[in-house]
């Protein structure tokens, strides 16, 4: 009889951590029972089992060797199994799913990180790699977008991002009485970011509208489209390019995704959906 391929079997995780990011997202750390599935690359994703209740994909917001943690809102049965998980718990996994940022061939550039929402959760793993080899690249700036103060994901990571070197920026689109900071959409912080256009790379993850917005943004002010990167995960449901329910065009985002440059997604982008 022949294996399935890794990514087919999910395989049993122990849940080992949880932090309540917002009243509705827990971060949750998993560590596998026996054995390891091969390792992730920032920007991959993983399907995560809850069960009895089924599997959603959900991207690494920490790699640490053969733990892994994911970020994760309470927005449907599944989702909300998995916001309610506990430590001593276990979850099925399988992957590595997926393309990743592709860092390293950014190096000596200058790097833009543009998050919306929860969008700053995959993005997270690779700002902990670029500030982990800082001389590789240059300039890195990190612009965060939320709903609301409330909304903020990774929070506790600004202020030590800030203190290594990063150039972090942070805006609400609706401010509550305690919020002192910016307010307004993700874009209007591109205005302070600091890079060069002609030796830069970005990298975006968010709501669509959001992504679309930025990356022309980017390319208005100079930056290459093929060096603007984005994470479109649009409804996934197998996570092996087999059901076709992220289809974008020629793309299965599951499997050519999630993360593609700004060159593949913006003719796709630009067709209007019946």
């Amino acid at each position: 009889m022949t294996a399935a391929p890794p990514a087919l079997i999910p395989f049993p995780y122990r849940v080992v951590g949880r932090t309540d990011e917002t009243s509705d997202t827990a971060e949750i750390v998993l560590e596998p029972v026996a054995l390891a599935l091969p390792p992730f690359v920032p920007g991959q994703f993983a399907m995560v089992y809850a069960f009895g209740v089924g599997d959603i994909p959900l991207s690494l917001s920490g790699i640490d060797g053969s733990r892994l943690t994911h970020t994760v809102r309470a927005v449907g049965a599944i989702s909300g199994a998995l916001h309610r998980v506990r430590p001593g718990e276990e979850v099925g996994v399988r992957g590595p799913l997926g393309t990743g940022w592709d860092l390293a061939t950014a190096a000596g550039h200058d790097l833009v990180v543009v998050a919306g929402g929860l969008g700053l959760a995959p993005l997270r793993p690779l700002v902990v790699a670029a500030l982990a080899t800082p001389r590789q690249y240059g300039r890195l700036n990190i612009l965060i977008g939320a709903r609301t103060p409330g909304d903020l994901v990774c929070e506790r990571d600004i202020d030590g991002w800030r203190a290594a070197g990063a150039r972090v920026q942070v805006t609400v689109d609706r401010p509550d009485d305690r919020w002192h900071g910016d307010v307004g959409v993700v874009t209007a912080l591109l205005d302070r970011a600091r890079f060069d256009p002609a030796n830069a790379t970005a990298f975006i993850c968010g709501p669509e509208v959001m992504i679309r917005a930025t990356a022309r943004d980017l390319a208005h002010r100079g930056l290459a489209a093929d060096r603007i990167r984005i994470s479109l995960e649009r409804t996934m449901h197998c996570g092996t390019g087999h059901c076709g329910h992220c289809q974008l065009g020629p793309l299965l985002l599951c499997r050519d995704g999630p993360v593609v440059t700004w060159t593949q997604a913006e003719p796709l982008l630009a067709v209007r959906e019946l």
